[in-house]
């Protein structure tokens, strides 16, 4: 497909304008098939209705929803996808409407080593149709790189006020970097939107690499602020412990040396506990979810779940909502979808979009869910 960047790529008519649709007896919600990708990993709106893609194996993808038009993004670096690798998350700057501006993350090899790199380019689409990203450029690179395919993370989110960009990098199945001061890894860091530190990160003074903002985090595969600012996380624990967490300035949030689950050799963890000096999870899954994208949910099509976060499940194949009270958050629902869902994305309108990621049997594709009674 990137060899013929001017030919659209359209889905079936059915499937493109979401008839092919089921509801279970036991869900709230309608869903409609919309696409098929082969490995997709997350997606954003454009203002028009359109969405941006990307796929596993590092290839971005402008979706139109309406006519099921698929058109490859030139521009994007090489990806390096091996294991747990992937062109990873796609999220619009919030100066897009002035400057084009997307952000991105992905995996890549740097000599012999890995790491999670975050990039920006500007969205340029030509009158023949032909799509681009113009001017990209690696803004931040995790640090270290090591060895292994693993816990990249790479998830991103922009701050409230639009100042500041939130960013993920997982500590990558080494354990110790999520305490190292000095390492980005198994870290939720605070940047500029140019991808330098941002200023007065609270634990710069004492030493830590200046973009750390909280530390002791395990594979970060979601991020996302709530109405009132606050930022919630989730994580996958090792064998058990999944975690959703409220992320706070300078915490620790434990991981190696506290977690809910165990090691995947049986070899124990201590669990969290009061005055250990770390900070617990808000919510705990074991057995596991494996949770895969996060969405704080705000629109008007589900007004009864307003307020939640919505986890799509990958070993689980489940979609999760949890409901939040403030810095409170309980286990709400948990639905199975039948496959495995990397990405959970709220529509214009309110739907929920998910992603598939297409392994085990799963198809990748991109799914639509609105009110059964609609």
């Amino acid at each position: 497909m990137t060899a013929l960047p001017l030919i659209l790529i359209a889905c079936s008519a059915e499937n493109a304008t979401g008839q092919n649709s089921a509801a279970a007896a036991d869900k709230p919600f309608k869903t409609s098939v919309i696409a098929d990708f082969d490995s997709p990993w997350a997606m954003t709106f454009l203002p028009d209705g359109r969405a941006l893609v990307t796929e596993k194996a590092g290839e971005m993808i402008l979706f139109d929803p309406r006519n099921g038009t698929k058109i490859p993004i030139a521009g994007i670096p090489a990806v390096d996808s091996a294991g747990q690798g992937a062109l990873m998350d796609v999220v619009l700057s919030p100066t897009f409407a002035r400057d084009k501006a997307v952000y991105f993350s992905f995996s890549e090899e740097r000599d012999g080593v890995k790491g999670v790199a975050l990039a920006k380019g500007a969205f340029n689409q030509a009158s023949d149709g032909t799509t681009k990203l113009d001017g990209v450029t690696v803004l931040f690179r995790a640090s270290p790189y090591v060895d292994g395919n693993g816990h990249y993370s790479g998830r991103i989110a922009f701050s409230p006020d639009g100042q500041y960009l939130f960013f993920t990098n997982g500590e990558r199945q080494k354990f110790d970097p999520a305490q190292d001061p000095k390492a980005t890894l198994g870290k939720v860091l605070r940047l500029n939107l140019d991808g330098t530190p941002a200023a007065n990160n609270p634990l710069a003074a004492k030493g830590f690499h200046p973009a750390i903002w909280s530390y002791g985090h395990r594979n970060l595969l979601g991020i996302a602020f709530d109405k009132d600012g606050r930022l919630w996380e989730q994580e996958m624990g090792p064998k058990g412990g999944d975690e959703v967490n409220l992320i706070k300035p300078s915490l620790n949030y434990g991981w190696p040396k506290a977690s809910n689950g165990s090691h995947y050799d049986g070899r124990d963890i201590p669990d969290h506990k009061a005055g250990d000096g770390f900070e617990a999870p808000k919510v705990w899954w074991n057995p596991v979810i494996s949770p895969g994208g996060l969405l704080y949910y705000a629109g008007d099509m589900f007004p009864q779940w307003k307020n939640s976060l919505f986890i799509g499940g990958l070993s689980s194949q489940s979609l999760v909502r949890v409901k939040l009270d403030g810095e409170k958050a309980e286990k709400a629902d948990q639905w199975d979808m039948g496959a495995r869902i990397r990405e959970v994305e709220q529509g214009p309108d309110g739907a929920l979009w998910l992603l598939e990621d297409g392994k085990e049997g799963s198809q990748g594709r991109m799914l639509k869910l609105t009110p059964a009674a609609s």
